[in-house]
Formats: C-alpha cells, sequence, structure tokens
C-alpha cells in the first residue's frame, strides 16, 4: 500500500505481551499498523530488535523509506525520562538503563521521543478522541493494571517526579489485596482484570460455578477482557457481580480524581473498558452523577475512550 511520502511519522506502542508500531500523518491518519509480539525472555537488545522489526514491518507494508519519517514517538508501560530518552521502570521487560530513543533514532534517522503508555494515549484521546474538546482532563485505562494520565491545556502534568496521575495507586482499601507496587488496598488492586482474575479464581476454588471455565483460552489462561465480555452476555451470575464491583470501585476513583483535579472530563479506556464499558460504564456514570459534594457548575463527565489501540499511536 503506498501513501504520500510527506509529514509522516512513527507511533511505537511498547506493551507487556505486543509491540505495535503505526505509521500516522500530521493529520492524524493511521496509514498502516505492525504488531509483533514482545520478547518474554532476554535482555534489553532482544527488546531493542523487536520495536526495530515492528518499525521495519510498518514501513514495508506502507512502501515508505526512512528518509520520510519525520518523528518517531515511543510509549512503555511504568515510568520513563522523557528529556534523557531512557526508561527508569517498566513491566515484563528489561528497558532500564537503555537509551532507547537514542538507538530508534539512530535506526531510524528522525528524532525520536519517549512517554507512558497511558499519558501517551491521553494526548490521543485529546488530540482526537474522547477529551478532543475538553481544557483539562484524566485519562484512567483499565486493563492488567491500572494507569492514568493528566491532561491539562494540552500538555501532559508530570509533576515533580515524573509520576504525576497514577491514579492506580491510591489506596482505596488500607489493609487490602496486595498490590504490585508493594502497597496494599490500591485502586489496581481492587479493580484491574488482575484483580478481578484473582476475585474470580478464589471463587472458583471454593466451589462456585462459572461459564469462565469453559470460555480461557489453555494457551495462557488467562481470564482476558473478551472472556469477561463473553461471561456478561451470558448472565453469568459470579462474574457480573465481580465486574459489578469493580464498576462502583472504578466510579468512587472518578469522584476522587473530580474532587481533586477538577476536570472537564474523565476518560475511561483500556483493554477491560473496551470489552465490558456497555456492561460497566451505567455503574459508573450513575455513581458519579449521584455525587453529593455541591458544584457550582456541571462538569466532570466521565466518557469512554474513542481511539482504542489508536489512542498510543496518535
Amino acid at each position: 500500500m503506498a501513501v504520500s511520502e510527506k509529514d509522516l511519522y512513527l507511533g511505537i506502542d511498547v506493551g507487556g505481551t505486543k509491540i505495535l508500531a503505526g505509521l500516522v500523518s500530521a493529520g492524524g491518519e493511521v496509514y498502516a499498523r505492525r504488531r509483533v509480539a514482545t520478547p518474554r525472555d532476554g535482555g534489553a537488545e532482544e527488546a531493542v530488535q523487536a520495536i526495530l522489526s515492528a518499525i521495519e514491518g510498518v514501513l514495508k507494508k506502507a512502501s515508505v523509506s526512512k528518509p520520510h519519517i519525520r518523528g518517531i514517538g515511543i510509549a512503555v508501560p511504568g515510568q520513563v525520562e522523557p528529556d534523557s530518552g531512557f526508561v527508569l521502570n517498566t513491566p515484563n521487560m528489561n528497558l532500564v538503563e537503555v537509551p532507547l530513543a537514542d538507538r530508534i533514532s539512530a535506526a531510524v534517522g528522525a528524532e525520536c521521543r519517549l512517554g507512558n503508555d497511558v499519558r501517551v494515549g491521553m494526548l490521543g484521546e485529546k488530540w482526537l478522541g474522547a477529551a478532543r474538546s475538553a481544557e483539562t482532563a484524566v485519562g484512567i485505562f483499565i486493563g492488567t493494571g491500572i494507569g492514568g494520565g493528566i491532561i491539562s491545556h494540552g500538555l501532559i502534568e508530570r509533576g515533580a517526579r515524573g509520576i504525576a496521575g497514577e491514579v492506580g495507586h491510591i489506596i482505596m482499601q488500607p489493609g487490602g489485596p496486595l498490590c504490585g507496587c508493594g502497597n496494599r488496598g490500591c485502586f489496581e488492586a481492587l479493580a484491574s482484570r488482575s484483580a478481578m482474575e484473582r476475585r474470580i479464581a478464589g471463587a472458583l476454588a471454593e466451589g462456585r460455578r462459572s461459564v469462565v471455565t469453559d470460555l480461557l483460552d489453555t494457551e495462557d489462561n488467562l481470564l482476558k477482557g473478551k472472556v469477561l465480555r463473553a461471561a456478561l452476555e451470558a448472565g453469568d451470575e459470579l462474574v457480573g457481580e465481580v465486574v459489578r464491583d469493580a464498576a462502583h470501585i472504578i466510579a468512587l476513583a472518578c469522584l476522587t480524581v473530580r474532587h481533586l483535579v477538577d476536570p472537564d472530563v474523565i476518560v475511561l479506556g483500556g483493554g477491560v473498558i473496551e470489552a465490558c464499558g456497555r456492561f460497566m460504564m451505567p455503574e459508573i456514570t450513575s455513581t458519579v452523577q449521584d455525587d453529593l459534594l455541591p458544584a457550582v457548575r456541571p462538569g466532570g463527565r466521565v466518557v469512554q475512550a474513542e481511539l482504542g489501540d489508536d489512542a498510543v499511536l496518535l
């Protein structure tokens, strides 16, 4: 597929299971996408080579040569140092202490910038998605974990240490389940896909019945969003109970964000919301609308993300 070779950019979404590369125009059109598996073993060099493979694949697919790329954006989960182009901390892969931005820039021949995946995804939603008419917006993305990002007047709020927007680690239940961050009772430990999977697994071990036992992919045995959705569509009692509870917790987190940041809009995204939003959003929006804190004027709407995987690429 040949595309116009003018003002072309690369967006790279590096995740724990897949790396998605996209060729994007200055106006926000995604011309081509290439997905490769994230290396499960090996070190930083294997991860870098996988990113380069995704780039080569998307350029080949679109019949575009490297000299026509004007800029590159790379998003990774975890903490990054945008100014230096280093990854400080990221789960499921070893990219720490690698000058990632410099490596990719040198290989392609274009300037490369690095960012946290959820914060970058929120920039996409601000540009062309659910937050495009908002001056201030907060994103909460529910997946394996829970990430967040704050956009103020078109810019990402980084904070003093670069971790502003980490809503997944608001402590919502003192002494609650252990979170991957080391604290107990975090939002992420209560309402992420991993938290729902853990609760459902515990109920099954105690003898509860659920259709998820027939729906799980025997290859990885993960309770993915599509499994949750299928169980909800089948009227599964256990999954319905767990998802409703998670939706209520998400709503309470939205209220906390609303009171603390007072954004024009709160955008909910991620794999869980993308798969189960039809079931979860009514509970979430109803709880937020019942907020008893007096407000000078209406605002702080909660909406579902619109761009899916393309948010980060854009």
